[in-house]
């Protein structure tokens, strides 16, 4: 069995969808696009596809990644053009690979995050960022599965930056100032997700934007030891086809 690693882009209205109602889409998609993919055995056969390091419902993402397995060797460009144009727009496939050695899931060790906060004071953030990063311990409180867990929001951020920048009408005329957040958030367990982070900074330095945070996920992969931004996790399917 030939396994295909995919990285898709959640954009637009779609950033909305539930992580079923992707993997719906996403069924659906693929046998639209005739590609021959694997079924488990047993009484009730499912697709041999899985998904890794998914995003929150209601963030976008231009770095989601799903593995396919199929029963017949498959173009993975030909895979990735036929599939990106079997799926709803908002949801775009941006690269498929051939899987080599390793779990897709292990390499997934860090993401980065950018938060637009409309109306937001860039004074204020400014400071809740220092001082979110000179704490040492930020502990946040989130509703999960398990009920009720409390746990350290600043150990995993790796880096917090501000960008101040204007929301802009098509017409490109300013309307409101707007503080942009950048942050490389380390994968743990439990998972520190940008909204923990916005709650950290409440917390420390009672930053409270004045309307909710349009969050994407710009990429995730293994953390580079020296940039400490993540890398393509592709890289090493892609070297191992080479060889």
């Amino acid at each position: 069995m030939q396994r295909l690693r995919v990285r898709y882009a959640k954009r637009g209205r779609l950033r909305f969808t539930s992580h079923r109602d992707i993997s719906r889409a996403v069924e659906r998609a693929v046998r639209r696009a005739g590609i021959p993919v694997a079924y488990s055995a047993g009484f009730n056969p499912h697709p041999k596809i899985s998904y890794a390091g998914a995003a929150p419902t209601g963030v976008a993402s231009e770095a989601e990644y799903l593995e396919i397995g199929v029963h017949r060797a498959c173009d993975p460009r030909r895979v990735r053009d036929d599939l990106d144009a079997s799926l709803p727009p908002g949801l775009d496939v941006l690269d498929v690979v051939e899987a080599r050695d390793g779990g897709l899931a292990d390499r997934l060790e860090g993401s980065v995050w950018e938060l637009r906060l409309p109306g937001a004071d860039p004074g204020e953030a400014e400071r809740a960022v220092k001082e979110f990063l000179s704490a040492g311990h930020v502990e946040v409180e989130r509703l999960t599965k398990k009920g009720m867990r409390r746990f350290d929001a600043r150990q995993a951020v790796r880096t917090l930056t501000l960008v101040e920048g204007p929301e802009k009408t098509a017409g490109q005329e300013p309307v409101q100032p707007c503080v942009i957040l950048r942050m490389v958030v380390r994968h743990e367990t439990p998972a520190v997700r940008p909204d923990d982070v916005l709650m950290g900074l409440r917390l420390v330095a009672g930053f409270a934007p004045p309307s909710p945070a349009a969050v994407t996920r710009l990429a995730q992969g293994p953390l580079d030891a020296v940039t400490g931004e993540p890398a393509d996790p592709f890289d090493l399917d892609r070297a191992g086809g080479e060889r």
